[in-house]
């Protein structure tokens, strides 16, 4: 009559009956790890998040780095073609005495010509162009077409048929 310790727990009511329909795993699959099997692959996810996002800034960087030589490149080709446009063409003169005043770069600057050259460049005849860090005088139809080159080499082109903004004329010598 002896009874098995399992038999002698459950009437005394420290053990449940476990259930008769729970069977054992498999032999040939081994039980899940609950708790390794989550964080190996959320290690893999941020592993590879990590690598992706490594990968995104290299790309970027290098499409940064081909998009400013593509430019220097461009800048280049263009100061080529404005010197090319310009050569010989410029009509400073090295006689010249009479200063003209215009604005450029948030300053005051100044290019001399002879009087009949600052009358004809506040006529809208000549056109002061920006070239290596010296402005040169040329005709408005070089000027026009160093425009077309490069915009921000066209300094000064008087309009002559332009409103005055201010009630100072041009050819004023200061």
């Amino acid at each position: 009559m002896s009874e098995s310790l399992r038999d002698q727990l459950l009437k005394s009511g420290l053990a449940q009956k476990l259930k008769a329909e729970r069977k054992p795993p498999a032999p040939h699959k081994p039980a899940p790890k609950p708790h390794a099997a989550p964080r190996a692959k959320t290690e893999i996810d941020l592993a590879g998040a990590y690598a992706l996002r490594a990968k995104q800034e290299r790309e970027e960087r290098a499409r940064e780095q081909r998009e400013a030589e593509r430019l220097q490149r461009e800048k280049k080709e263009r100061k080529q073609k404005l010197a090319v446009l310009l050569n010989g063409k410029a009509l400073n003169a090295a006689d010249a005495d009479t200063p003209r005043h215009f604005p450029h770069g948030n300053k005051i600057r100044r290019v001399y010509g002879t009087p009949e050259q600052v009358a004809a460049l506040n006529r809208g005849e000549l056109a002061i162009v920006q070239l290596a860090g010296r402005y040169l005088l040329v005709t408005r139809e070089v000027a026009l077409a160093a425009q077309a080159i490069q915009p921000e080499s066209l300094v000064l082109l008087c309009d002559p048929n332009a409103p005055a903004e201010d009630d100072i004329p041009p050819d004023l010598m200061w």
